[in-house]
Protein backbone atom coordinates (compact mmCIF):
# COMPACT_ATOMS: atom_id res chain seq x y z
CA UNK A 1 0.00 0.00 0.00
CA UNK A 2 1.60 3.41 -1.01
CA UNK A 3 1.35 6.85 1.05
CA UNK A 4 0.46 9.61 -0.57
CA UNK A 5 0.98 13.33 -0.49
CA UNK A 6 -2.00 16.35 -0.07
CA UNK A 7 -1.95 19.81 -0.82
CA UNK A 8 -3.78 20.95 2.28
CA UNK A 9 -4.10 24.78 1.00
CA UNK A 10 -6.10 23.46 -1.77
CA UNK A 11 -8.83 21.08 -0.02
CA UNK A 12 -12.11 21.16 -0.05
CA UNK A 13 -14.35 23.30 2.46
CA UNK A 14 -16.05 20.69 4.96
CA UNK A 15 -18.55 23.03 6.40
CA UNK A 16 -21.45 22.23 3.75
CA UNK A 17 -20.82 18.32 4.34
CA UNK A 18 -20.75 18.82 8.37
CA UNK A 19 -24.57 20.84 8.41
CA UNK A 20 -25.72 18.19 5.71
CA UNK A 21 -24.83 15.34 7.84
CA UNK A 22 -26.02 17.69 11.39
CA UNK A 23 -28.95 18.19 9.77
CA UNK A 24 -29.87 13.96 9.51
CA UNK A 25 -28.57 13.88 12.98
CA UNK A 26 -25.25 13.20 12.64
CA UNK A 27 -21.98 15.20 14.13
CA UNK A 28 -18.37 15.01 12.99
CA UNK A 29 -16.72 16.37 16.06
CA UNK A 30 -13.17 16.41 17.69
CA UNK A 31 -13.07 13.43 20.38
CA UNK A 32 -13.08 14.00 24.02
CA UNK A 33 -10.48 13.10 26.48
CA UNK A 34 -12.67 11.41 28.55
CA UNK A 35 -13.90 9.22 25.85
CA UNK A 36 -10.78 7.77 25.37
CA UNK A 37 -11.75 4.25 26.38
CA UNK A 38 -15.10 4.17 24.52
CA UNK A 39 -13.46 5.69 21.17
CA UNK A 40 -10.28 3.29 21.36
CA UNK A 41 -12.09 0.04 22.20
CA UNK A 42 -14.56 0.98 19.06
CA UNK A 43 -11.94 1.20 16.62
CA UNK A 44 -10.11 -2.34 18.08
CA UNK A 45 -13.37 -3.74 18.00
CA UNK A 46 -14.62 -2.79 14.61
CA UNK A 47 -11.18 -2.29 12.88
CA UNK A 48 -7.68 -3.57 14.45
CA UNK A 49 -5.73 -3.29 17.36
CA UNK A 50 -3.18 -1.14 15.34
CA UNK A 51 -5.20 0.88 14.79
CA UNK A 52 -6.75 1.13 18.37
CA UNK A 53 -3.05 1.73 19.24
CA UNK A 54 -3.07 4.49 16.68
CA UNK A 55 -5.82 6.45 17.97
CA UNK A 56 -4.90 5.83 21.02
CA UNK A 57 -2.01 8.13 20.49
CA UNK A 58 -4.09 10.98 19.02
CA UNK A 59 -5.86 10.98 22.25
CA UNK A 60 -2.25 11.94 24.25
CA UNK A 61 -2.38 15.20 22.22
CA UNK A 62 -3.28 18.64 23.21
CA UNK A 63 -6.27 19.08 21.51
CA UNK A 64 -6.74 15.20 20.73
CA UNK A 65 -5.93 14.59 17.06
CA UNK A 66 -9.13 12.33 16.37
CA UNK A 67 -12.10 13.58 15.21
CA UNK A 68 -15.62 10.80 15.67
CA UNK A 69 -18.93 10.52 13.84
CA UNK A 70 -21.75 10.44 16.19
CA UNK A 71 -25.02 9.66 16.10
CA UNK A 72 -27.51 9.43 19.31
CA UNK A 73 -24.45 9.19 21.64
CA UNK A 74 -23.38 6.18 19.71
CA UNK A 75 -19.82 6.18 17.39
CA UNK A 76 -20.31 6.05 13.61
CA UNK A 77 -17.06 6.37 12.78
CA UNK A 78 -13.21 7.52 13.19
CA UNK A 79 -10.40 9.86 11.92
CA UNK A 80 -6.53 10.43 13.52
CA UNK A 81 -4.18 12.63 12.47
CA UNK A 82 -0.34 13.19 13.32
CA UNK A 83 -0.84 8.93 15.44
CA UNK A 84 1.38 7.31 12.84
CA UNK A 85 4.03 9.78 12.69
CA UNK A 86 4.09 13.62 12.52
CA UNK A 87 1.77 15.00 9.32
CA UNK A 88 0.28 11.89 8.44
CA UNK A 89 -3.80 11.34 8.23
CA UNK A 90 -5.24 8.22 9.64
CA UNK A 91 -5.99 5.92 10.82
CA UNK A 92 -9.49 6.21 9.63
CA UNK A 93 -12.98 3.80 9.72
CA UNK A 94 -16.64 4.18 9.86
CA UNK A 95 -19.07 1.88 10.42
CA UNK A 96 -20.11 -0.74 7.97
CA UNK A 97 -23.75 0.09 7.91
CA UNK A 98 -23.21 3.72 7.45
CA UNK A 99 -20.87 3.96 4.99
CA UNK A 100 -21.57 5.72 1.66
CA UNK A 101 -23.26 8.73 3.30
CA UNK A 102 -20.31 10.93 3.25
CA UNK A 103 -19.34 10.43 6.76
CA UNK A 104 -16.21 9.00 5.79
CA UNK A 105 -15.36 12.18 3.61
CA UNK A 106 -16.49 14.80 6.18
CA UNK A 107 -14.10 13.11 9.01
CA UNK A 108 -11.02 12.81 6.54
CA UNK A 109 -11.77 16.90 5.28
CA UNK A 110 -12.28 17.87 9.44
CA UNK A 111 -8.81 16.52 10.16
CA UNK A 112 -6.99 18.20 7.07
CA UNK A 113 -8.56 21.05 7.71
CA UNK A 114 -6.96 20.80 11.48
CA UNK A 115 -3.61 19.84 9.95
CA UNK A 116 -3.92 23.36 7.37
CA UNK A 117 -4.91 24.91 10.64
CA UNK A 118 -1.99 23.91 13.05
CA UNK A 119 0.52 25.28 9.83
CA UNK A 120 0.92 22.10 7.43
CA UNK A 121 0.96 22.95 3.67
CA UNK A 122 1.00 18.93 2.54
CA UNK A 123 -0.26 15.85 4.55
CA UNK A 124 0.91 12.00 3.90
CA UNK A 125 -2.00 9.53 3.86
CA UNK A 126 -0.10 6.42 4.78
CA UNK A 127 -0.29 3.16 3.43
CA UNK A 128 -3.57 3.96 1.41
CA UNK A 129 -6.03 1.44 0.89
CA UNK A 130 -8.92 3.41 -1.81
CA UNK A 131 -5.65 5.50 -3.51
CA UNK A 132 -8.29 6.29 -6.02
CA UNK A 133 -10.64 7.35 -3.73
CA UNK A 134 -7.88 9.82 -1.86
CA UNK A 135 -6.77 11.07 -5.45
CA UNK A 136 -10.67 11.80 -6.21
CA UNK A 137 -11.56 13.49 -3.16
CA UNK A 138 -8.61 15.55 -2.27
CA UNK A 139 -6.33 15.51 -5.17
CA UNK A 140 -4.18 12.94 -3.27
CA UNK A 141 -0.63 11.80 -5.66
CA UNK A 142 0.87 8.47 -4.54
CA UNK A 143 4.26 9.05 -3.20
CA UNK A 144 6.70 6.72 -5.49
CA UNK A 145 8.75 4.45 -3.50
CA UNK A 146 6.86 4.57 -0.66
CA UNK A 147 5.80 0.80 -0.21
CA UNK A 148 6.04 -0.37 2.55
CA UNK A 149 6.64 2.92 4.17
CA UNK A 150 6.34 3.92 7.57
CA UNK A 151 4.74 0.47 8.20
CA UNK A 152 7.92 -1.85 6.83
CA UNK A 153 9.15 -3.13 10.04
CA UNK A 154 5.90 -3.46 11.55
CA UNK A 155 6.04 -5.92 15.11
CA UNK A 156 3.38 -8.99 14.46
CA UNK A 157 2.43 -9.81 17.52
CA UNK A 158 4.08 -13.32 17.98
CA UNK A 159 6.42 -14.34 20.54
CA UNK A 160 9.81 -15.22 19.63
CA UNK A 161 11.50 -18.77 20.99
CA UNK A 162 13.28 -18.31 24.45
CA UNK A 163 17.02 -18.75 23.56
CA UNK A 164 18.01 -22.35 25.44
CA UNK A 165 20.41 -22.45 28.40
CA UNK A 166 23.78 -21.25 26.81
CA UNK A 167 22.76 -19.77 24.12
CA UNK A 168 23.63 -16.03 23.41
Amino acid sequence: MVDMLVRLYDIPDVTPLLKGLRDKGIVIRTARACEKHLVVQWVGDGFSDGWASECEVAFSHQPVSCFIATEAGEILGFACYDSTGKNFFGPTGVAQMKRCHGIGKALLLSCLNAMAANGYAYAIVGGTGPADYYAKTIGATKIEGSTPGIYGDALTGKRARKPDAGEA
